[in-house]
């Protein structure tokens, strides 16, 4: 293929996403439980929101959290998965620079929003357990909508729109091939052909300062959370307690653990884990936690059970 050498029209070219390198056969049979876990999510999510919207009793502040997670995660899923799908079903992985840029903002925008979500539904639940009593008072649903904007806004759109210069400031010469299912920031940085030590150091401190940070912090507000519960005499009421927390922690190690291991495998696991690997489990990365956290949610909540229960009762009747 013949490119012109202006450097700068190298960013309006034609670019090619390849998929899962290495697995290429496997597409049609891999696109499979992609495409149910992507139905599921959407479904799932939207479904839970109508419940959260239109149920009273999940009007409190304890589920004023969970609207925002669920359309982070149609998000998460949408940003990533039709353009996957159309990979392997049809291998169309042609996507234009800009709109491969795009992509990669969004997604890491939803990420590090998600993050934040979670980390303030730990801080939610700190405060439920220490201060129950003044639970409504300190978690108003004005101070939960700040709470919203401060983590679209005031984290992960000033943090991952540095990105889009980060991609952009680099010399483009020719190679078009991206060995990914979608566009990541540094996907789209080892195609170019100058020095991208700025955007692995970028990339790296983004980590430590958002996702890292927020682990760091969820942890001390479940440490907090233990002690609490730990004074309490009763074992019934502990238990109880604890119990509260349990969606959240599932939905959280859900969320970060394979993060945590594509982060430090990109990094550190060299040739010893293939590249397969790593883009199959990114594949499933944003596909699983949310199918997965819906479920999670609704098994563990009474209200959305009970919700779930009467529309489907409603919904018979109807047949």
């Amino acid at each position: 293929m013949t490119i012109s050498s202006n450097h700068t029209n190298l960013r309006d070219i034609w670019y090619t996403m390849i998929g899962i390198p290495g697995l290429e056969y496997a597409h049609r049979w891999i696109s499979i439980p992609i495409c149910f876990m992507y139905m599921v999510a959407v479904v799932g999510n939207a479904f839970f929101l109508f419940l959260i919207f239109t149920e009273r009793s999940l009007h409190e502040p304890m589920y004023f959290f969970l609207p925002m997670l669920a359309l982070a995660d149609i998000f998460l899923s949408t940003v990533t998965t039709p353009k996957m799908l159309a990979i392997f079903w049809c291998q169309d992985g042609g996507i234009f620079f800009g709109f491969c840029v795009s992509q990669m903002f969004f997604l890491h925008f939803i990420f590090v929003a998600e993050s934040a979500i979670l980390l303030a539904m730990a801080f939610d639940r700190y405060v439920a357990i220490r201060y129950p009593l003044r639970y409504s008072t300190i978690l108003n649903p004005s101070v939960i909508g700040k709470m919203g904007i401060a983590s679209l806004i005031g984290r992960s759109f000033f943090i991952c729109f540095p990105l889009v210069f980060l991609v952009y400031r680099l010399t483009y010469c020719g190679r078009n091939i991206i060995h990914h299912s979608y566009c990541e920031h540094m996907g789209i940085a080892r195609i170019a052909c100058d020095s991208i030590k700025v955007n692995i150091y970028y990339g790296v401190i983004v980590a430590l300062f958002s996702t890292c940070l927020d682990v760091v912090l969820i942890i001390i507000s479940y440490a907090l959370i233990l002690c609490t519960v730990f004074r309490i005499p009763s074992q019934d009421a502990r238990l109880k307690t604890l119990g509260t927390c349990s969606s959240h922690v599932c939905v959280s190690l859900l969320f970060y653990t394979p993060a945590f291991f594509s982060f430090f495998a990109h990094r550190f696991g060299g040739h010893n884990i293939p590249l397969h690997v790593h883009i199959l489990l990114a594949n499933l990365y944003v596909v699983v936690p949310p199918t997965l956290n819906p479920i999670i949610y609704g098994v563990k909540t009474k209200q959305v059970q009970e919700k779930f229960v009467q529309v489907f009762s409603v919904s018979k009747k109807f047949c």
